[in-house]
């Protein structure tokens, strides 16, 4: 569910159309008089894209990026993908082909724009955008969807996040951030369990810990400040009471104070069934979420998105990108948990499957400060991704064995997250979430079902996953109450 809103001045304008149609133009705009300062017009780039017009370099190698690659070779504007490094899946579409170019030296990355002829890049991990690379594209006079180094701070400083959602007033809970580790323990002990623990630096997804115990608590910090497990992410952390509630995904194109809502979603981070275990990068997501309701998706634009956005520009750090919302759910009300400055792992998947239209179009006109021209598009159809992993993820796993059958699955799309090639061309495992398995059907059930039957398509001796995901979902269709 989207609304529509445009704000001026003092003034404010409510337009909206119904979510379950082709042409869906539900999107929260909210307009400064001043645009942001990351928004160029670049020479390179047509005012109006034209069909097969438009070269994209796309930054990242994992499912997020074979989705993002995969959504945008089909979409009537785009003339070539790039993408660096890719993976096998990339490499197999069409309109796709994998680059060998060093990301993080960023004046190589403007050079082959530059010969390439690259109209728009996007970056799809959050490191290249905490280190720079939309600075320097932005230098160069080149479109990037993606924040500048000081904008992706949101994600790149959970103690930076913390402070902006303090001070422009969004919803999140209590915290205090730490460097010392004793001081950490006495405020634990002095707050009790559960509690959360977070490092402040990136960690990939894996540095919050949620301990229900006391115990565990104090050892979190161990963990990171001491043991260092997640390295010079845990230089500083972040203690925050415990939120109850339910999760869900929350992403919006933001462009300085303008801001257009996507489709929502919730994703599974825990590595067993009933949403239990350690926690991951992500084991599965699904969309549309009905626990984000009309309402709920009104007041996280209202009081999350929009003050972010606001806060970060009045801050003169205007975001430009994609941004998530973290969001826990109680009683009708959202919180903050926390932001990122990209699309989410696995969510991106399940949106991309569920998007129509023309996407590059989209963050093209997006990326270069024409949000009004912005169009999204989604299936009436639910979506729902599974996460296959290789067995032991998140601990210790194994790498290279042999997996077949993913070019010939049926009903679904696979996604390639964690692959390469073998010496023979065989396709093998090569990381910890290693196949993203992606399905649409009438309702979260019936996706739920064809995208199982799309993972037993699969050969891997070393496969694992989750048997559950949607399970909120498919339950609420069953009139369980979850």
């Amino acid at each position: 569910y989207l609304i529509v809103r445009r704000i001026e001045s003092c003034a404010t304008m409510a337009l909206a159309s119904r979510f379950h149609n082709v042409n869906l133009k539900q999107r929260v705009l909210a307009s400064s008089k001043q645009r942001p300062t990351m928004c160029r017009r670049s020479a390179m780039m047509p005012v109006c894209a034209q069909a097969g017009s438009v070269n994209v370099l796309l930054v990242g190698s994992g499912g997020r990026e074979h989705a993002l690659a995969w959504r945008m070779s089909q979409s009537d504007s785009t003339k070539q993908v790039y993408v660096a490094p890719g993976n096998p899946g990339t490499e197999a579409e069409d309109k796709v082909t994998n680059v060998a170019l060093n990301t993080s030296k960023h004046s190589d990355v403007v050079q082959f724009c530059k010969e390439k002829g690259v109209h728009l890049v996007v970056v799809g991990p959050e490191a290249p955008l905490v280190a720079g690379l939309a600075d320097d594209l932005a230098m160069a006079d080149i479109p990037c969807w993606g924040p500048s180094a000081k904008a992706a701070q949101l994600e790149g400083s959970k103690a930076f996040m913390k402070d902006i959602l303090k001070k422009y007033n969004i919803p999140t809970a209590v915290y205090e951030k730490f460097v010392n580790p004793d001081m950490a323990k006495d405020f634990i002990k002095g707050l009790g369990a559960p509690i959360v623990v977070k490092t402040s630096g990136l960690a990939a997804g894996k540095g919050v810990i949620v301990a229900q115990t006391l115990e565990q608590a104090l050892g979190a910090v161990d963990d990171l400040m001491v043991k260092k497990i997640y390295g010079d992410a845990g230089d500083q952390i972040i203690v925050e009471e415990f939120l109850d509630g339910e999760e869900a995904s929350f992403f919006a194109l933001v462009n300085g104070e303008e801001s257009i809502a996507m489709a929502a979603a919730q994703d599974h981070k825990a590595i067993f069934e009933g949403d239990t275990g350690p926690n991951t990068g992500g084991m599965g997501s699904y969309s549309p979420a009905s626990i984000v309701t009309p309402e709920i998706s009104k007041q996280v634009m209202d009081e999350i998105v929009y003050r972010t956005a606001r806060g970060m520009a009045a801050e003169g750090h205007p975001f430009k990108g994609t941004l998530f919302a973290g969001l826990m759910i109680k009683d009708g009300r959202a919180k903050l948990l926390e932001h990122n400055v990209r699309f989410g792992d696995p969510e991106c998947q399940t949106l991309m499957a569920r998007t129509q239209g023309d996407f590059t179009e989209a963050l093209l006109q997006a990326a270069t400060g024409r949000m009004q021209n912005v169009q999204l598009a989604y299936k009436q159809d639910a979506g729902l991704t599974v996460v296959v992993a290789a067995n032991g993820y998140p601990g210790n796993y194994p790498k290279g064995s042999v997996i077949k059958g993913t070019d010939t699955v049926s009903g679904a799309k696979v996604f390639h997250a964690g692959t390469a090639l073998n010496a023979n061309g065989e396709l093998i495992s090569a990381g910890g979430r290693v196949l993203n398995v992606t399905a649409l059907g009438n309702d979260v059930a019936e996706a739920q079902a064809n995208a199982y039957k799309g993972c037993s398509q699969i050969q891997w001796a070393d496969a694992y996953y989750r048997k559950d995901i949607g399970w909120k979902d498919v339950a609420r269709l069953k009139g369980a109450r979850v």
